[in-house]
């Protein structure tokens, strides 16, 4: 596990770099938002990409850096690349979310789109570092990333604490998965906290069926044989780099880890703009999904909302042809 001391670090060094996001409540489903699609480019990855940035040796950052990514983690190396004046190069899939690409490109970033998924694009990034000419940094294969994920977990037990201290003894935390990098920092944050009675506090790992790697690693030990289908939930998407920290720590740290389907990550990102007015992208509505659909029962429950940036094309119309299967009261 990353230690707990490396996750109070980096709250301590992103102080004055990130936005503390919103918590609110929802009494319906006694379930808990944690709303990282406020967050600085529409996502926790601004947290793990701005500390590794602020970690780096000089000559790290003198050779600029290089990442693959499905937008998210390449626009917060964008944003942190930006603040240190360093070089950002980001290995792309040609099918990523064209806001995304043209978000990275307006932050100044190098964006090269590679055709296939985001298995290729992770390739052709890693052999481009390889060449010498650039840092890799992965977006969940690296401490110090992992460690700034965690500080998600902390301003939630610093918010709950505030509005109400006693349900922080007991709670099921329902996180989107894809390499892994945020469930293990928030893994680190809940086990390396010495909370009261922190054996009741579940952490439920989440991924969408199109696209279940990591799934399949953790009930069996391996992903090879899976396959990646398009996705709405495109930054959960895609392979785990061979030897990822990640896995140990979760295959030790996880309770459970669900999968939904593409049509309950299309209803719950129309869900949370009905009933939260909140703009969220199928990543992070694979997690709300979880709970919408009764996989996750256990309460009082948390979803981590991880971002925002979906196509904005997209979602109007997703909310135009599926508002009638909602009403005010509740998920029809």
């Amino acid at each position: 596990m990353i230690p707990y001391l490396w996750i109070e670090e980096a709250a301590t060094r992103l102080s004055n770099q990130i936005i503390e996001t919103p918590l609110s409540y929802d009494p319906r489903l006694d379930l808990y938002l944690k709303w990282e699609n406020r967050q600085l480019t529409g996502s926790f990855k601004a947290r793990g990409a701005l500390n590794k940035v602020l970690t780096m040796q000089p000559w790290e950052r003198e050779r600029g850096i290089v990442a693959a990514s499905a937008g998210n983690h390449g626009q917060g190396l964008a944003l942190a690349g930006k603040k240190a004046k360093v070089r950002v190069k980001i290995f792309v899939s040609e099918n990523a979310v064209p806001a995304k690409i043209e978000a990275m490109r307006n932050l100044g970033a190098e964006v090269q789109l590679v055709s296939g998924g985001y298995g290729e694009a992770e390739q052709a990034g890693l052999a481009y570092a390889a060449e010498g000419t650039a840092t890799w940094v992965s977006p969940y294969n690296d401490g110090q990333i992992i460690a700034a994920q965690g500080t998600v977990g902390l301003e939630i037990l610093r918010q709950l604490t505030k509005s109400t201290p006693n349900k922080t003894d007991s709670l099921t935390w329902v996180v989107p998965i894809g390499g892994g990098g945020l469930c293990a920092g928030i893994a680190g944050t809940i086990h390396g906290n010495d909370l009261p009675k922190s054996g009741s506090h579940r952490l439920i790992g989440v991924q969408s069926e199109a696209s279940p790697f990591f799934h399949a690693i953790y009930q069996y030990g391996t992903q090879s044989g899976q396959i990646e289908l398009p996705s709405l939930a495109d930054g959960l998407a895609g392979p785990v780099e061979e030897g990822s920290v990640t896995i140990p720590i979760l295959q030790r740290y996880l309770d459970d880890l669900v999968l939904v389907s593409e049509d309950d990550i299309r209803e719950a990102i129309v869900y949370s703009w009905l009933h939260y007015h909140e703009r969220i992208e199928g990543s992070a509505a694979a997690a709300l999904a979880a709970v919408l659909t009764g996989r996750i029962t256990t309460r009082p429950a948390l979803v981590v909302i991880s971002g925002g940036n979906v196509q904005p094309e997209l979602h109007t119309r997703l909310c135009a042809d599926l508002k009638d299967n909602f009403t005010l009261e509740g998920h029809s």
